[in-house]
This record gives C-alpha cells, structure tokens and sequence, in this order.
C-alpha cells in the first residue's frame, strides 16, 4: 500500500471536504461535506487497532459496560455545529458464534443544519472477549448523499469484506474483498481498543504504533504519549492522559503536532477532549455529558 494512500485514510477521519475559507468580513462555510462528523469521528474513535502478535487473545474489560453512553459537543472556531454519541448496547448479541458488543457513534449538525446537515451513523459488533471487530456498518446521510456500507472481518484468513448499498434498489451488492492486518478492528473498534491502553507502561515520549481498516485501506498511524494533563470542560476538570497523532505534511493541518486528544486518567479512559489546530483556525470535541459508565469518572470540582 502506498504511504499517501494510508495518510488519505487518517486524514479521511478528520476531513473529507477542503473545510472552511475564510473571506473578511465575513466567514463562509464551504463545501461541509462529511467534514463534520469526520471530526466527530476522530473525538469518539481517536485511534485505531493496537496490532498483537496472538489471535482472539482474552483482553479483560474493566473500562466499560454495557449501557455506556457518552455525549459531545463539536465546535468550530469556538462556535457549535454538532453534537455526537457513542453508545454501548445493553444487550449481548452473536456474531460467528461468538458474543459481542453492539457500539454505536452518531453525528448530528445542530446550529448549522439550515447550511449542511449531517446525521451519521458508524457502529460495530466487538468480540466481548478478544475486544476484535468482527462486523462494522456505516450509515452516512449527509444532505442529499447516502451511504451504507457493511464491514465484515474474517481474521483467521485476514480479509475484510466491504459490501456497499444501492441506493436505488436498497440493496448491498458492490462486494470486495481486501488483506487486513492481524486482529485489525475498524474505527469504532479502534475507539474501543484505545481504551485499553496501559498508561503505566507507557513512559512520556513513548510511541504506540496502531493499525486499522478504513473503506479500502489498512493503515499504520503513530501517536506519541505526551504525558498526563488536567484539562478544564463543562463538567469541571479531569485529569487525563495526553495523546498527539503524528500527521504528515497536509493541507489541512498546521504540523504533524496538530491534533491533540485527552483520554480519563482513570479506569474508563474516556475520550475527554481533542483539539485540531488548522492553517484556517482550529476546531475541538468536548465531553460533556455521560452515563453507564463502569467506572467512576475522576472530577476534580
């Protein structure tokens, strides 16, 4: 796979569409598409799948549970245009004869929606017990494009079968197959195995290699551990851990220090807040609302 190839589908997490331009005296949003959730994305997912050297090993959830929800605001220069979800289903479903979570992310514009509207939707069923994506879907409907997009992972043979809907006969019959990574996971996945990361064996300046599958594509992205940093929000401060993607050069965002993401310094190791610095201005995802959590969270009032 080629290098600009793999940082296309990175990048296709945070923006889809070339964003925003700025024209004094006024600022004009142009061409949104995708772009929105794309960030939301980036917030409630973060990263991807930590790559094991085992197959299906026995991963010990102590981070969640069933009936977690967790609720964002994005904004954009400060200002508000969506709101995003992530929720853990309370029920237990099988999936190739092997009980999973059903964990679901949806983005909504909210103050824009009269320019662009968005109302997306990205799941997975995880393994309960390896913590690997075994089935992923897609739902986009982003004004008047659509969508559907199935994702299944078949890792003793390492493949991902990506089926897209017709829209017009609403039925999935584009079918590909592609090589994936061992014990790969799609995005949601990778959200979820990010939340798994031990902090205590991570030093400050340490580098943690991930790997996903995206559309069409596997990937290797590095994130440097900057260490632990309380950070104020509507809920009052959290301490947290400090996780900085390392971008390569773009368009889009300013240094491959341009992103900023901090998780729970605590069992859950929520997503807490991320930050994105823009050659155009910068743009941010903020917790600000939660329940179900298997853990509790740790505010400092």
């Amino acid at each position: 796979m080629k290098i600009k190839q793999a940082w296309a589908a990175v990048l296709a997490l945070f923006c889809l569409g070339t964003g925003f331009v700025l024209t004094p005296p006024k600022i004009y949003l142009c061409v949104m598409k995708r772009w929105i959730f794309s960030v939301i994305i980036v917030g409630l997912l973060a990263a991807f799948s930590i790559e094991r050297q085992t197959s299906f090993p026995v991963v010990k959830n102590t981070s969640f549970k069933g009936g977690e929800q967790l609720e964002y605001k994005v904004s954009v220069w400060g200002i508000g245009v969506a709101q995003a979800i992530t929720r853990v289903d309370a029920k237990s479903y099988n999936i190739n004869s092997r009980p999973c979570y059903k964990i679901d992310a949806y983005g909504k514009t909210t103050g824009i929606s009269w320019i662009y509207r968005v109302d997306d939707n990205w799941g997975a069923y995880i393994d309960t017990s390896a913590m690997v994506t075994h089935v992923a879907y897609r739902k986009i409907r982003e004004n008047d494009y659509r969508k559907d997009e199935q994702v299944t992972f078949d890792h003793q043979e390492k493949k991902a079968r990506v089926k897209i809907m017709n829209q017009e006969k609403g039925i999935y019959e584009k079918v590909d197959d592609y090589n994936i990574p061992e014990n790969a996971t799609d995005l949601v996945g990778g959200f979820i195995q990010l939340r798994f990361l031990d902090f205590k064996k991570i030093q400050k300046g340490d580098t943690v290699s991930i790997s996903g599958f995206f559309e069409d594509q596997s990937y290797v992205l590095k994130i440097i551990y900057k260490g632990k940093q309380t950070v104020s929000t509507k809920l009052g401060k959290i301490p947290c851990h400090v996780l900085v993607p390392i971008m390569p050069d773009n368009k889009l965002f300013n240094g491959e220090n341009s992103i900023s993401v901090w998780v729970s310094d605590d069992g859950n190791k929520i997503p807490v807040k991320i930050q994105a610095k823009m050659f155009v201005g910068h743009t941010g995802l903020e917790l600000v609302s939660f329940r179900g959590l298997r853990n509790q969270l740790k505010v400092i009032p």
